[in-house]
């Protein structure tokens, strides 16, 4: 059994687990320290118990919050965080190093801030396209034999990429954006997490909020916010995006949940080896992705939003320029 299906086994974790980057990160002003405490420890209350971070968030401050918030619960959650892609304080700015040596100071930051001796689980955040991805992942080997992090993840890579990653070491999980209208994954990499028995975990699988309906207006994303410089929360873009989620929301209100448990319903219908971990700031909305986990479409129902959202029904590309020129992830021709 691949580690961590174990591990989130042995926590009886739900099969949605909490991204906890909104909380400091990427959609304007991060929320209080006490805020985010309390959400933290709401979250585990109900439920969940697979929380994921990074050093990239916040500027360590995520990892700071999930420590503090989760010091006293270590043993009964898996714990996910990522390295090689961080806030350089000198260059006031993001910075992507996959160095081995980079990764390694990164993870000894990372133990240290989220008050732990071991990570569950750690993803190489970005593939340092500079450094061979057999040195980054050599790298993680070394920090699993020395038994600093349980197994090793990347994230935003191409199955090439995994399957030259995987000669050098397993890899338990590739965390990539997937939702309804992203489903760029179905190309090939989801494919090849499969042959190699890799949980494929799934970031943003709510679309930042718009298949939840958050966002119904470009004007009213504020400074700071990440979707500000996406292309399909232009004004125009937006416009045509927001015919199929009305179409959403009548297809929900068809099986009387909301468009957001919907959306969630049907990665968790795409298979058991995808875990999707929708990140919000409200407990409210904690409350109602988890409650998505009993909601069950069969394939009739999986096929009706397939067509839906068919990838040429959606307007614009899912990053800008700058952030596509980061990832190595398949696109749609």
């Amino acid at each position: 059994m691949n580690s961590v299906t174990a591990c989130l086994k042995a926590v009886a974790s739900p099969t949605i687990g909490l991204g906890c980057m909104n909380l400091s990160h990427g959609y304007g002003q991060p929320v209080s320290e006490a805020e985010g405490l309390r959400a933290l420890e709401e979250a585990f209350e109900m439920g969940y118990r697979h929380f994921d971070t990074a050093t990239l968030y916040g500027a360590t401050a995520n990892e700071r919050l999930v420590g503090k918030a989760l010091a006293g619960k270590r043993d009964e959650l898996l714990l996910a965080s990522k390295c090689g892609m961080a806030m350089d304080p000198e260059l006031g700015r993001k910075v992507i190093d996959g160095r081995p040596a980079t990764l390694r100071r990164q993870c000894e930051a990372s133990l240290e801030r989220l008050q732990t001796d071991h990570i569950d689980l750690y993803y190489l955040h970005r593939w340092d396209k500079g450094v061979p991805i057999e040195e980054s992942v050599g790298e993680l080997a070394r920090l699993v034999e020395e038994g600093k992090i349980g197994a090793i993840g990347l994230s935003e890579v191409s199955a090439a990429t995994l399957r030259r990653a995987r000669a050098e070491h397993s890899i338990a999980a590739v965390q990539t954006e997937y939702s309804l209208w992203t489903r760029n994954p179905e190309i090939a990499v989801l494919e090849a997490c499969r042959e190699a028995d890799t949980l494929f975990v799934a970031f943003s699988p709510l679309g930042r909020g718009f298949l939840a309906g958050a966002v119904r207006d470009s004007e009213g994303l504020v400074e700071g916010d990440v979707r500000v410089g996406m292309p399909r929360f232009s004004a125009e873009n937006l416009a045509q995006n927001l015919g199929l989620l009305a179409e959403l929301e009548a297809v929900a209100g068809e099986f009387e949940v909301t468009s957001g448990q919907l959306a969630l319903a049907w990665l968790r219908a795409r298979g058991d080896d995808i875990i999707p971990i929708p990140g919000t700031r409200s407990i409210a909305h904690m409350r109602e992705n988890l409650a998505a986990d009993a909601v069950k479409l069969d394939a009739a129902g999986v096929a009706r939003l397939d067509a839906l959202f068919a990838p040429e029904r959606i307007a614009g590309a899912r990053y800008g320029e700058a952030l596509q020129a980061e990832i190595d992830t398949e696109e749609f021709a």
